[in-house]
């Protein structure tokens, strides 16, 4: 099976699908001075854009794993999350507390994702 790599430069690719199964990470780098919902949003507009990228919708969202710098903004990333995602379609999630790249930002996450059918073989 095809391994498809959008994006690919020296160091990552964009998003790395393989049977089926696309994987993303995402951070908020368009507004850093941005409080924890303002990163939240940009994170999931930047995903929506990875998600057409693979004909996939975040109804087809399989788990993010969410690293955040303080536990603190935790019910913050929760009201941004529970508006995100249509009814019944939340994914898995494990949410750890990193020290992340840039000290500006204060969430980052992985993305699984079921992408669309071009994207099988």
């Amino acid at each position: 099976m095809k391994i498809h790599r959008i994006n690919p430069n020296k160091r990552w690719s964009d998003i790395v699908v393989y049977n089926g199964i696309g994987t993303f990470t995402e951070v908020a780098d368009s507004d850093t001075s941005a409080d924890i919902k303002g990163q939240v949003q940009q994170i999931f507009e930047q995903a929506n854009t990875s998600l057409e990228l693979i004909d996939s919708d975040n109804s087809r969202i399989l788990a993010i794993t969410i690293y955040i710098t303080d536990f603190n903004n935790l019910d913050a990333l929760n009201e941004v999350w529970d508006e995100y995602f249509p009814k019944n379609c939340a994914p898995s999630r494990a949410c750890v507390k990193a020290q992340l790249a840039d000290p500006e930002y204060l969430v980052e996450m992985t993305f699984t994702v079921a992408a669309g059918d071009k994207f099988k073989s």
